[in-house]
């Protein structure tokens, strides 16, 4: 009986670890994305996943204003809004930001998105709820989800963080990719950036 019991838990274990990705603990390519509700933007307005239930497939990206890996992509993310994101496209990409320090918080990313002149919600979840359920870790960390809303890639945007050229975009495969509907060869990569603040429970 104890016997049992003991390789019952050991199945069990190998079953709960087999969910998470080479690179996060939480989600594996595949897995359904997690939602987000009325969390609030830098455009004075609640947002929801459910906002771009229109859209073929969602970028998520995880940043914000105090990592300067993060502020050193923001010219490259807005690039990739403009060139995929545009007003009738099938893209829709959401920032989220979870920092809760000062420089982090809303009005403080309000000033960053008009400067910057961010095409895409740039939101704010001070619980941090959203970055746990996603297994964020990283700013900037990046999340393709399919029209099913499955996460069909995570990391990093590209090989060489600014001020460096890249040579590879993953996030760009990535959503050419998962456009069409097949599946992603490289479905995760190690996102580089700064760690993000998580508040001890």
């Amino acid at each position: 009986m104890i016997r049992f019991i003991v390789t019952s838990l050991a199945i069990i274990a190998i079953g709960t670890a087999a969910t998470a990705g080479k690179f996060n603990k939480v989600l594996s390519p595949g897995d359904a994305a997690p939602e987000w509700k009325e969390l609030e933007g830098t455009d004075g307005k609640m947002h929801s996943s459910a906002d771009l239930k229109d859209k073929d497939v969602v970028v998520v990206v995880f940043t914000c204003n105090s990592c300067p890996v993060a502020v050193g992509y923001e010219d490259r993310i807005r690039a990739f809004a403009e060139k995929h994101a545009g007003k009738d496209s099938k893209v829709g990409i959401v920032a989220i930001n979870v920092n809760t320090i000062k420089e982090d918080q809303l009005p403080e990313m309000k000033k960053r998105a008009e400067k910057k002149k961010f095409t895409f919600p740039y939101l704010y979840d001070p619980t941090q709820a959203i970055a746990r359920q996603f297994g964020a870790t990283i700013t900037p960390e990046f999340f393709v989800l399919n029209k099913a809303r499955k996460v069909v890639y995570m990391g990093a945007l590209d090989d060489k963080s600014p001020p460096a050229e890249p040579s590879v975009s993953h996030l760009e495969t990535a959503l050419v990719v998962a456009l069409a509907g097949k599946p992603i060869e490289a479905a995760e990569t190690n996102a580089r950036g700064c760690k993000i603040r998580f508040e001890k429970k």
